[in-house]
């Protein structure tokens, strides 16, 4: 980007928040090709090592400390290419192991914005390819006379006012980063001591029973956060399922997470806190919404034991967590042992925040 004091070129960027994250997009063109150079310039635009983040564009937290890189496809039927990136808060790494679907909200209206997609009234679709693991899901936009529509009524929780809905389907999630729905081939594993189901919709999650550590589920974010002896627990049960998911050595990475479920207690059917994977999430993740809702359908798993689950082939699954709840629509096959998750779809909302240049520190 830059090689002297004397020749500060910035690189075009859109702030964005997707969902329940915030994070800078860019297009691929405007960044350097070679990943270690990539990751260079976007930890210096974050301002990464730093638990602040004082000297760059991020907020000092893993939920605001995202990026995405898009580009138009070459794949045929596929729209858009996306590129998540997780920049690391305190430490310089740029992870690109997992999904994101909270940024990937964002995904469909920043193609409009630059041009990559032509939009169409009163909707645009817009096929996104996640380039992490090949996942492809389909995003419905809400456009009128070319420009994408912000304002509307949809709200979801975690997230103040209303805006307007994104509608999200994912075609192949299963098996996105761990290879299978369920890498062992069981919906119960005993994992250091404890009953789990390592699972894989989208985001390899770890579920168990929050009575099975000695917690209720339903403590405050916050106080989960602080609960050190929880922390190191949870992170034993990871790093023992890590190469259960084929995953091997995980203690350098950010999958898998780990959720505590429990039974529902505000009208929804499945309690949860999902740590990310070394803090406690303040609500839930997009795929890792959709990974616990698969977990509820699937006999023996802890979260089916606990989930109070509605009828029918087609499932809208509200799932709890410490701000609100998270509703996830699964179309089922089969009944039992042998049921089968085909599709999973669920809303969210996106919005533009800043248009303009992000300058790189001027030694990177």
């Amino acid at each position: 980007m830059t090689s002297s004091r004397g020749d500060r070129s910035g690189i075009a960027c859109m702030l964005m928040r997707g969902g329940t994250s915030k994070g800078a997009y860019f297009l691929a063109d405007d960044l350097p090709q070679d990943p270690a150079r990539r990751d260079a310039v976007l930890l210096s635009v974050m301002g990464s090592p730093d638990p602040r983040q004082i000297d760059g564009v991020g907020g000092g937290h893993p939920l605001t400390s995202k990026v995405a890189v898009i580009s138009r496809s070459s794949e045929p039927g596929i729209d858009i290419d996306y590129l998540f990136c997780q920049v690391s808060v305190d430490r310089p790494m740029v992870d690109t192991t997992p999904n994101c679907g909270n940024i990937l909200a964002g995904v469909g209206p920043f193609a409009i914005e630059r041009g990559l997609v032509q939009a169409t009234d009163p909707q645009t679709r817009v096929r996104v390819r996640t380039l992490n693991t090949g996942t492809v899901a389909d995003l419905v936009i809400e456009t009128h006379d070319g420009v994408v529509n912000e304002a509307g009524t949809a709200r979801i929780d975690g997230v103040p006012g209303f805006s307007s809905p994104i509608s999200i389907d994912f075609l192949d999630a299963e098996g996105s980063v761990c290879g299978a729905l369920l890498p062992t081939g069981r919906s119960v594993d005993r994992v250091a001591g404890v009953d789990v189901t390592l699972i894989d919709n989208g985001m390899p999650v770890i579920v168990l029973a929050a009575s099975s550590v000695g917690r209720t589920g339903y403590e405050p974010r916050d106080q989960l956060d602080q609960d050190s002896v929880l922390k190191a627990r949870l992170e034993e049960i990871r790093l023992a399922a890590g190469p259960l998911m084929h995953l091997g050595d995980v203690r350098e990475k950010v999958v898998p997470k780990v959720i505590l479920v429990a039974a529902p207690q505000a009208g929804g059917n499945i309690a949860t806190r999902s740590f990310i994977p070394h803090e406690c999430h303040a609500s839930i993740g997009v795929f890792a919404a959709v990974t616990v809702a698969t977990a509820c359908v699937l006999p023996g798993s802890p979260a089916h034991a606990l989930a109070l689950l509605p009828e029918g082939g087609i499932k809208v699954i509200s799932v709890e967590h410490p701000t609100g709840e998270f509703s996830v629509r699964l179309t089922l096959e089969g009944e039992g042992a042998g049921v089968k998750v085909v599709q999973a779809g669920l809303l969210r909302t996106a919005r533009k925040l800043f248009d303009g240049t992000v300058f790189p520190r001027w030694d990177v």
